[in-house]
């Protein structure tokens, strides 16, 4: 990875766009820091962490702290990610979606500029929803319309801004824009992590004790890390077979090739999916403000992250039940959308493609359904063990940091998908040199 972010230093406009991205990564984190007047921040952390649970840390952890400090970039990329997963669901419930994601690049375009339309509808909907709850806790100066009104438009405003830099950013930078962005505000917050974990377990302790706590935090991070990696790199060949074919006057020979099927295929959507539904009672509690100690209130506290693995609260595992639940149900059907055994099996019959051993058509179909499922269910045990790790240190062991598992899948994820662009990027540039020669 060093060795191509300093091939790719040697090569002029690929060296313009790195520094183009540079700069724009950092007008992203000065908007972190700028604060939205007004709100009085004790008050408005209290009211998220009440209302949202464990998913305040989720979501605090993809602005990279801008939602725990409501900044002007609080909702940063959330809205345009949880737009883009809306627009990939309907995509198999409305036709015409699905008729413009085949057309291509220009159908392409057309699902991205509907995007950025339910981005900004859902930027004023959350922005709406968190001016009124801070309004109802009394965490703003003065409760009048044109204070409600300024956030609700700040809020907004920024989003869109973090939206077009992230744009600009896959257009004359490197890499997927949000992705980029999504990946800096999650590394901007280890630092302070890591710090949380060196004051409650190294510092104060003796020599032996805190050397072994160190050694421990950095083998469980190292780990996890490497756990992501082979996760995300995994993948099944499905060898497949074409056969001869005239060409002109000449017969072609036989070609082999394959097809990779992704072990983690549906990716972090599963565990954004899930963590954002078992959001919803928490704030049932605090909508209908359910009283203390009553078995309701027992009962949504255990679909709460923050109790999991809590020998304290032992109810708790009913939500963790839930959550590997929806998990497996989510990576299912994220991943019937994304893949379709019945249109690879069409496609390699017309192509007069085969898989050794199988019979074009229905058998095919099945046999791809088959490994498909097989896979699918170890990606998804994966994906929990790496999102239940630093769920179980914080239940356990009080380890409190807001990245985790789904954030090192992400991290992992834009990295090694930037290195490729890169290298593919260079490879071009030679053929080009090449050729000019």
């Amino acid at each position: 990875m060093f060795k191509t972010l300093v091939n790719a230093f040697k090569i002029e406009e690929l060296r313009k766009r790195m520094f183009y991205t540079f700069w724009i990564l950092i007008v992203v984190r000065l908007g972190s820091l700028l604060p939205i007047p007004g709100v009085d921040l004790s008050q408005a952390r209290e009211y998220l962490q009440s209302v949202l649970g464990g998913t305040n840390s989720f979501i605090d952890s993809f602005t990279g702290g801008s939602f725990a400090s409501m900044s002007v970039f609080a909702l940063s990329v959330t809205p345009y990610i949880t737009a883009s997963i809306i627009m990939q669901l309907l995509t198999i419930a409305i036709p015409a979606i699905e008729e413009m994601h085949r057309d291509g690049e220009d159908g392409r375009k057309k699902i991205q500029k509907i995007t950025r339309y339910v981005s900004v509808g859902l930027a004023v909907l959350e922005s709406s929803g968190l001016a009124l709850g801070f309004s109802r806790q009394g965490a703003l100066g003065e409760t009048n319309f044109l204070t409600i009104f300024t956030i609700i438009v700040t809020l907004t405003t920024g989003s869109c801004i973090i939206m077009w830099l992230g744009e600009r950013i896959s257009d004359k930078g490197i890499g997927n824009g949000i992705s980029i962005i999504l990946l800096i505000n999650i590394v901007s917050r280890m630092p302070a992590d890591f710090a949380n974990l060196y004051e409650m377990f190294v510092k104060g302790k003796d020599i032996v004790q805190a050397i072994i706590d160190a050694v421990i935090i950095v083998a469980v991070v190292i780990g996890t890390t490497i756990l992501v990696i082979l996760l995300q790199d995994a993948e099944r060949r499905i060898p497949v077979q074409y056969s001869k074919k005239m060409q002109g006057r000449r017969m072609a020979g036989s070609q082999a090739s394959y097809i990779p099927l992704k072990v983690n295929t549906a990716g972090v959507i599963p565990i954004i999916f899930a963590a954002s539904l078992l959001s919803v009672p928490s704030i049932i509690i605090n909508l209908f403000n359910i009283q203390a100690g009553t078995t309701w209130q027992k009962i949504l506290q255990g679909l709460n992250q923050n109790y999991w693995f809590n020998r304290e609260y032992p109810w708790a595992s009913v939500g963790l039940i839930v959550y590997i639940l929806l998990n497996i149900i989510f990576a299912y059907f994220y991943t019937s959308i994304t893949f379709n055994p019945m249109e690879v099996a069409n496609n390699m019959k017309k192509s007069g493609g085969f898989i050794p051993g199988i019979r074009p058509g229905k058998p095919t179909q099945d046999y791809l359904n088959k490994i498909l499922n097989y896979i699918v269910l170890i990606g998804v045990i994966g994906l929990l063990i790496v999102a239940l790790i630093p769920i179980f240190f914080n239940g356990m062991f009080k380890a409190d940091v807001s990245f985790g598992g789904t954030s090192l899948i992400i991290i992992v994820g834009v990295i090694l998908e930037t290195m490729k662009q890169l290298e593919s990027q260079m490879l071009v540039r030679n053929y080009s040199g090449f050729l000019n020669d």
